[in-house]
């Protein structure tokens, strides 16, 4: 079967994980979901944005051995191509945060076209990739700036907690301004809710506020409080290879299918 014309044009689709509060459960839904997707026999690519690299870490890559990184693909002295490198899951690859990326946020003030750094240096993965992750730092600065203009959607995880509403208020304004000025296409393709205790009455009540607020842009899929997810970034593994059985994978698993479902409905 030929492949449809206007699904094509869209590849990779590029989705931007990110909340400008930290301690969301941000970076494991970044590297749980593309665990996932490459599951699923997806060609994904993680690109770290995050300076704290934890999404590098949390895929087995050591940053003390990193030759090319995101900082050297924002400012232009690595290609992408040069910048990937492999993970030990099959079709999942990473472009790592180096521990320069830290100054990336100043020394890009003074280059032309800052914004668009990021989305000019993804314009060669069209035909390596089905999905590119772009896991944001938990700040609403240039480096998040830059992935939410190469962005085609947004992915934000949203913890079960009392400030979770104002949080997202922030971001959802920060996406709008972006949309008028340099990123028009640019949607909340959903929000996951993390963190989730079912005992905690309060979490209960942030999921139905949130639900009410967003309707259905919120996922079915709730994230659980799981001390294996927890655990396995120590061991340099997504909680997906960690443990495959627990809750927390389980979760992340249906999460992938509804991020499907919802990319065919959009590409359809």
């Amino acid at each position: 079967m030929l492949e449809n014309p206007a699904v094509r044009t869209q590849r990779p689709r590029i989705i931007a994980i990110a909340n400008q509060k930290g301690g969301v459960g941000k970076t494991t839904t970044a590297i749980n979901l593309a665990t996932a997707l490459a599951a699923v026999d997806k060609k994904v690519l993680m690109v770290d944005l995050d300076p704290q690299g934890n999404a590098t870490t949390g895929l087995g890559i050591d940053r003390k051995t990193v030759t090319a990184d995101t900082y050297q693909l924002l400012i232009g002295s690595a290609r992408l191509a040069d910048a990937v490198a492999k993970t030990v899951i099959p079709g999942l690859q990473v472009v790592p945060a180096g521990i320069d990326l830290t100054g990336a946020e100043i020394e890009l003030v003074s280059f032309d076209h800052r914004e668009t750094r990021l989305k000019d240096a993804l314009a060669g993965a069209a035909d390596d990739f089905d999905y590119v992750l772009i896991d944001c730092p938990p700040a609403l600065g240039l480096l998040t700036l830059n992935a939410l203009v190469a962005a085609h959607a947004v992915l934000v995880p949203l913890q079960c907690e009392f400030f979770a509403l104002e949080g997202i208020s922030h971001l959802v304004r920060t996406i709008e301004r972006i949309k008028k000025s340099y990123n028009p296409g640019l949607e909340i393709q959903g929000i996951v809710l993390t963190m989730f205790d079912k005992r905690n009455n309060l979490s209960n009540m942030v999921a139905a506020d949130v639900r009410e607020f967003f309707g259905d842009k919120v996922y079915e899929t709730i994230i659980p409080r799981n001390v294996r997810i927890s655990e396995a970034p120590s061991h340099g593994k997504p909680v997906l290879v960690y443990d495959v059985n627990c809750s927390g994978s389980q979760a992340y698993l249906h999460l992938a299918g509804e991020v499907l479902r919802r990319e065919r409905r959009i590409l359809a």
